[in-house]
Parts: structure tokens; sequence; C-alpha cells
């Protein structure tokens, strides 16, 4: 346990990481389409170049994690949040399609890396504080999404070119990051001595299964992202009627990320990861069924709700047996590494694999798999947290 004042100010820090990096990759992702054009690629082209992004995500895991174990997650956060800022700008450049590789995969290195920190940060709080944090923090994450792609699109309105956007989001993101730098928990409070790879023991086999359930929840959220709008397309939407399923998707995702701490405090994480993984596979598959327009947007509403806290109650937990279960055999950071590590390769493939399903049975079809995915969260997080 430590002061309430220290516990506030990393609080607001962490929260302002999450916000961050949120606004990142949403303006990131509200500028896809002008890259598309600078540069004239196809759209195969462009998928096989974001692709250099997931790999700079993944490849960040493992060495992000050790240093922040051994240099403490605080610090790491910290001059993560200012190396973070580097990323859009280098992308901005566009000198080719190349570049265009190398800067992504820098990106995607450098978000990882403040993802991964600010993650094991997070844990961190909610062990020395004894409170429940990390959904609202991926609340906050969201918010950023949602808030980075709306400036996004303002500043295509307002004819900004990418360059002058990247720069001015470096700026403001040294800017913030430089008013927080000094709020967050003291290297100490969760340094960890890294084992020599020769002496290192067996990982525990349950920070994987808490990984493969939150895969099993990052491909129903990168579905419902990707292919929400088309679907309702589908159904003879009109493009605005289209949009509506990721926004209400979107909107309870935040709900349900800011409500989710309190209701995991209340009725237990794992009674929370049941209702929600019955909720998102029942919702999904209910609104599937309907087949049209108006069943897509219920899905996606209830999709939303559901899957909000699956992949920050999958990372607390991962953080909670770290520190109490084989504390000093694996740091926080280590145990967050290995549960995102397998998780988020589920925004990887999850939405390139289900497009492939989609070309053989239909997407309606397709996006039954997120459905029965989400009903083995609900039956497996029992199994894997109670065990």
């Amino acid at each position: 346990m430590f002061k309430d004042d220290g516990f506030r100010k990393a609080r607001i820090a962490t929260l302002v990481a999450f916000l961050l990096n949120g606004i990142t990759v949403g303006s990131f992702v509200s500028r896809i389409p002008d890259i598309k054009h600078s540069l004239g690629i196809t759209n195969s082209l462009l998928g096989t170049s974001l692709f250099f992004g997931s790999a700079g995500v993944l490849t960040a895991l493992r060495p992000a994690s050790k240093a922040a174990a051994r240099f403490g997650s605080g610090p790491q956060t910290k001059w993560a949040n200012f190396a973070m800022a580097l990323g859009f700008p280098l992308i901005s450049l566009l000198f080719s399609v190349q570049w265009l590789w190398i800067a992504i995969f820098i990106s995607g290195f450098l978000n990882s890396v403040q993802d991964l920190t600010m993650n094991a940060h997070a844990s961190t709080l909610e062990h020395k504080a004894g409170k429940r944090v990390m959904s609202t923090f991926h609340a906050a994450w969201s918010m950023g999404g949602f808030l980075g792609g709306a400036l996004g699109a303002l500043a295509v309105g307002l004819g900004a070119s990418l360059k002058l956007h990247a720069a001015l989001l470096a700026a403001f993101i040294l800017i913030v990051s430089f008013t927080f730098r000094n709020w967050y928990l003291p290297a100490q409070a969760d340094q960890h001595e890294i084992a020599p790879e020769h002496k290192k023991a067996k990982r525990p086999r349950k920070f994987f299964y808490l990984g493969l359930l939150g895969l099993c929840g990052a491909i129903g959220e990168g579905a419902a992202s990707d292919w929400g709008g088309i679907l309702a397309r589908n159904f003879g939407a009109s493009h605005v009627v289209s949009a509506l399923p990721f926004v209400i998707f979107s909107t309870t995702m935040v709900i349900g990320r800011l409500s989710g701490d309190g209701i995991a405090h209340k009725f237990g994480t794992v009674r929370l990861l049941t209702w929600s993984g019955v909720i998102a596979g029942g919702g999904l598959f209910t609104g599937l069924m309907i087949g049209n327009v108006w069943g897509v947007i219920l899905a996606w509403f209830l999709l939303g709700i559901g899957v909000a806290t699956i992949i920050p109650m999958m990372i607390s937990a991962s953080g909670e047996l770290a520190n109490n279960k084989y504390a000093g055999q694996v740091s926080a950071a280590e145990g967050v590494a290995m549960v995102t590590g397998i998780a988020y390769f589920g925004f990887v493939v999850g939405p390139p694999v289900l497009g492939f399903i989609a070309d053989q049975i239909g997407l309606r079809w397709a996006m039954m798999i997120p459905a029965v995915l989400a009903i083995i969260v609900s039956f497996g997080s029992k199994k894997v947290l109670t065990s």
C-alpha cells in the first residue's frame, strides 16, 4: 500500500498514457486513406504495409517486458511516452513504399513498448493500492482512439497535410508527456531481477491460457471494427446507417470499460467474464439470426458491452498472478507481455481470416465464429481463473 496522493498522481499519469496511445492509433487510422492515395498503392499492398506495424508490435513485447522488469514500469512508461511521439511523423514523410514499411514497423514497435509498459504499470498500481483500475484505463484508450479519429477527420476536412497533422500530434504528445513525467511510481515499485536465459524456469501455463481467452476477445473486437459496416451494407444500409454499428460498438465499449472495474469489484472477475461472454456471444448470434440492418446494430451493441472488459480483465489477472501466486518467478511486465503477445495476435489474424472464411460461406455466417469464441471465454474464464 502507499499514500493516496501517490496513487492519485500515478493513476492520472497512467490514464494519460492510455489516452495518448489511443489518440496516436486513432490519428494514424484516420489518415490511412490519405497514405494510400499519396503513394498510389493498391488495397493488397496497403494490407501488406499494415502487417509491418503488427510485426513491430509483436517484436517489441519481449524486450519491452525485460526492460520494464529490470528498470521499473514507471520510468519505462515515462520514456516510452516520449518515444511514441516519433512514430507518426516518420510515417508522414512518405518517401516511398519501402520507407512506409520501415516507418510503420518502427511506429508499431514504439507503440507496443509504450502499450506494454503502461499496462504493466497499471497492473502494479492495482497490486499496490488494492484497487481495480485496469478496465478504466482501457476505457481511456478507447476514448483516445475515438478522439484521435475525430481529430484526424477534422484535419482532413480543414485540408491539413499529413506532415502538419503528424507534427502537431507529436508536439502535443511531447508536451503532455513532459507535464506528467514525474507522476509515475518509482522504479523500485516493481523492479524484478531478470534471470539468465539458461536459468529461466518454464513459464506457468496459466498465462498462456489467459492469453488464449484474450485472443478470443480480440478477434471479436477486431471483427466488430472491420466488418460491421460492410455487413450492414450487405443488408442494404445507406452510407450513414452502415457507420452506426461501429459507432454504437465503440460507445458501448467505453461504457463497458468505465463500469468494468466496479462490476468486477462487486461481483468478481469470474462472474463478470462469464456474463460478458454470454452477452457478447448470445447478442451477436441473435442479431445475426435476425438477418437485417437492425439485427446488425443490435448485435454490435451487445458485442461491445460483452467484449469491453475481456482484454482488460485478462491483463489485470496476469499482473495479479505475477505479483501474488508467481511472485519472484515472473514479473508483472513479463506476465503482461505473455498474455498480450497472444491476445493481440487476434487483432492481426482475426479480420483477414474472417474475410477469407466470409468469401467461402458469407460474412453473416463467418461472424458466428466470434460469437462462439465469446462463449468459450464465458466457460473458460472460471476454469482458468479459479484453478
